[in-house]
């Protein structure tokens, strides 16, 4: 028996005897279940789209970091006091609570965790949890919470404490720091944060941290505001002279700004996908012809890519690049202005057309609509389809209805961001061609709606799903173009970005497509003259610019003098 062995049986109190034999497996099984343990507090992930977590079979960064620190503490200064540990599991604890809200806020929100504005929600959501709660049952479930937090800190705590002693005799071995070096050299090759690259590595917490603490750092200190964000934009120049018109040439009509989700570049670059969609894209712009409309279309660099579609969206509102994300974030804390304003100061009527939201939008605020129109306020009866419940089609007419545009109305401006085509691309809705019966309690045939709603998540292919969502909202869009206009409107449709690479299965640009949508031809002649072609399908390739380039081109269509 090495000196090694019998150091560590010592500090054990194990012997070779059959009584000690018990004791040296049982601390082995305590050993094992508190590593598993430590780990899974930073390896799981969120069971879409729900609150509830599963654990991985992953290893987490931070725990291969404890188990050297621990080493390091035992082998320099001796076993770790209590308080120390103590310290140290409060720490690994909060680490938890950030890992989780990383992973379970997408699924609640659709974006990723942001302090600034999701921690002063968190007392109103306390207090909406427990309207309607008797006193006494709202205070049994604080309890119960401090408990179970408690708990597990203790549980911690014990963990800790018995890779603590485990260590203990051999923190100094080289064959323990070979192998922890080893470990961290293993995760440290195999880390990813892409999507489309799946390992074994969970993400990382403390990057979470850093970057919200430099992002908040961003937000709240006005010189590194003023670093990421520009001066001025095209919006200021266009809101300068209050005395010279900024839209003129719509001659207040109507513009609807339809954002497509998920609608990209791949639809016309990758022969399967242009010709999986090809019947329900020529369905669309016969549609638009018949209708006494035509369209002329081209490309634009989106500033993010299978997700974060609010960067699109706020990238045109605002004429700011945003692909650094860290630009939105801090945008959204400002008084900046927008489209929105643009459009407010000659005289529209805003609307914000959100009908996946189901929760308060506190971001909202910045947007400043005359009328946000969120998911409960269109008060749907009809079968939920996804995580988002409620069809593009179902809100397109249901706004119409709420807020009839008759002469008296004010000229409107409509912010309208689908997402029918949303990952994960599964449940789609039927199309609906009697729109009378649409805003009817039973909007859809039964049999039709449960065969939408049966269908499951293709994890593996999700592809052949997409595109079927693509083929709905070009329908749907057909079947819209193809009813009664209240009033002579303009439409701006914009893809918001392309889909990740596990539906592509191959890189892909950011590109995405823009269409202009109006009967006024000297109108259309403003775009094609900065490089719009006629069509659903841009004659052009080669983006145009990036979204944000977009702003200006829409102003210069919209108002600019001279281009007739």
């Amino acid at each position: 028996m090495s000196s090694t062995d019998t150091a560590l049986r010592g500090s054990l109190g194990l012997g070779l005897g059959g009584t000690n034999e018990v004791s040296k497996w049982r601390f082995s099984g305590q050993l094992l279940l508190a590593l598993i343990f430590l780990n899974s507090t930073l390896c799981f992930s969120a069971i879409w789209p729900t609150v509830y977590v599963l654990p991985d079979l992953g290893v987490s960064p931070e725990f291969v970091c404890l188990i050297m620190l621990l080493s390091a503490w035992v082998a320099v200064f001796g076993k770790p006091s209590v308080r120390a540990l103590g310290v140290v599991s409060a720490l690994y604890l909060l680490m938890a609570f950030g890992h989780y809200a990383d992973v379970v806020v997408p699924n609640l929100l659709g974006r990723p965790v942001n302090l600034y504005w999701d921690v002063p929600q968190l007392p109103r959501f306390v207090w909406v949890t427990v309207q309607g709660l008797p006193v006494w049952l709202t205070a049994v479930v604080v309890l119960l919470v401090c408990a179970a937090v408690w708990a597990y800190y203790r549980l911690l705590l014990v963990a800790m404490h018995t890779v603590s002693n485990a260590v203990q005799p051999v923190s100094k071995t080289l064959w323990l720091w070979s192998a922890l070096l080893l470990a961290g050299m293993v995760v440290l090759v195999n880390y990813s944060e892409d999507p489309d690259k799946p390992t074994f590595v969970s993400k990382a917490v403390v990057p979470v941290y850093w970057k919200e603490a430099m992002k908040l750092r961003d937000i709240l200190v006005p010189s590194r505001a003023a670093q990421l964000l520009p001066a001025t934009t095209v919006i200021d120049e266009a809101l300068a002279n209050p005395h010279t018109p900024a839209l003129a040439a719509l001659n207040n009509r109507d513009v609807h700004m339809i954002f497509l989700e998920t609608y990209g570049a791949v639809l016309y670059d990758q022969k399967d996908s242009s010709d999986a969609v090809a019947q329900t894209r020529a369905q669309l712009e016969k549609s638009i012809l018949a209708s006494g409309r035509n369209v002329v279309s081209a490309f634009y660099v989106s500033p993010t890519i299978g997700g974060a579609s609010d960067l699109a969206h706020l990238s045109v509102l605002s004429g700011i690049d945003l692909k650094d994300s860290r630009k939105h974030d801090v945008l959204l804390t400002t008084q900046r202005p927008t489209l929105l304003d643009v459009f407010e100061r000659e005289g529209y009527e805003t609307f914000g057309l959100y009908h996946s939201v189901g929760w308060e939008w506190v971001e909202r605020a910045f947007y400043s609509f005359d009328q946000y129109i969120d998911g409960p306020a269109l008060n749907y009866e009809g079968p939920a389809f996804g995580f988002w419940k409620i069809p593009d089609q179902y809100a397109a007419a249901r706004v119409e209805q709420l807020y009839p545009r008759n002469e008296s109305a004010k000229p409107r401006f409509t912010f309208f961001p689908t997402i029918s085509s949303h990952f994960p691309f599964h449940q789609v809705p039927p199309y609906q061609p009697d729109w009378k019966k649409l805003l009817s309690p039973q909007p859809f045939d039964s049999a039709a709606a449960a065969r939408a709603q049966a269908e499951p998540v293709n994890w593996e292919y999700m592809k052949p799903d997409y595109l079927r969502t693509i083929n709905y909202t070009n329908t749907w869009l057909a079947g819209y173009f193809s009813q009664p206009e209240p009033r002579e409107t303009v439409y701006v449709m914009i893809g918001d970005h392309q889909p990740t690479g596990s539906v592509s299965r191959e890189p892909t640009p950011w590109d995405v497509p823009v269409f202009i949508v109006s009967k006024d031809q000297r109108l259309l002649d403003r775009f094609r003259a900065m490089g719009f072609t006629d069509g659903l399908t841009p004659k052009t390739r080669a983006p145009q610019g990036s979204l944000h380039n977009l702003t200006s081109v829409l102003l210069m269509g919209f108002g600019r003098t001279g281009m007739d």
